[in-house]
């Protein structure tokens, strides 16, 4: 835990680095149109829990990992955002079942530290574009839910997205009380 909480205050933050491909504002709500390349995450999942009983759990575990509980005990640093992905149904309210992720480091993308949390796992995610909308505050479940239905209002019927799923993403560790940045992406459509 201490090394969590040392590598959070003190260890090197990457933000993950994209490509803006364009910045709208339609009906007064602006939004970017970023473009991610591939990258290696180390994820974690939970199903059977919604989202405020069970992110913050996820999202600690990722630290910890990240803080030096991994076989190596190697502290890394920490990349943001860590991004949970939501699962929603069509009435907007999420799904029991969560994916929490954190890019690994650039130093360590060549040799990963192996977790030593058998509910970490360690994968390979595929390049994207996403529609991001920027909000600040502390968010659970209900701020998250309220800007995806703003970012879908905004993006209408047929912007190419996907709806089966979305990205809850946070850029603060948890012990920071104020200027908190929160994005909610949704995948663009590859043509």
């Amino acid at each position: 835990m201490f090394g969590m909480i040392k590598n959070s205050l003190f260890g090197t933050t990457e933000e993950i680095d994209y490509k803006l491909l364009s910045t709208e504002t339609k009906d007064g709500v602006s939004y970017d149109v970023r473009r991610y390349d591939a990258a290696k995450y180390a994820c974690v999942s939970c199903e059977g829990r919604s989202f405020d009983q069970v992110a913050g759990e996820l999202v600690r575990r990722l630290l910890m990992y990240a803080g030096g509980s991994n076989e190596e005990g190697e502290a890394m640093g920490t990349s943001f955002p860590i991004v949970i992905t939501v699962y929603p149904r069509d009435d907007g309210v999420m799904t029991r079942r969560l994916v929490a992720a954190m890019r690994i480091p650039n130093s360590y993308r060549t040799e990963t530290p192996t977790p030593t949390d058998n509910g970490i796992r360690i994968e390979e995610r595929p390049g994207m574009t996403v529609y991001t909308l920027q909000f600040s505050g502390f968010a659970g479940e209900t701020e998250y839910r309220a800007q995806a239905s703003r970012l879908t209002r905004t993006l209408g019927e047929t912007a190419p997205y996907q709806r089966k799923q979305y990205f809850c993403c946070t850029y603060d560790p948890p012990i920071k009380p104020y200027s908190r940045r929160n994005e909610v992406w949704f995948i663009q459509d590859e043509p």
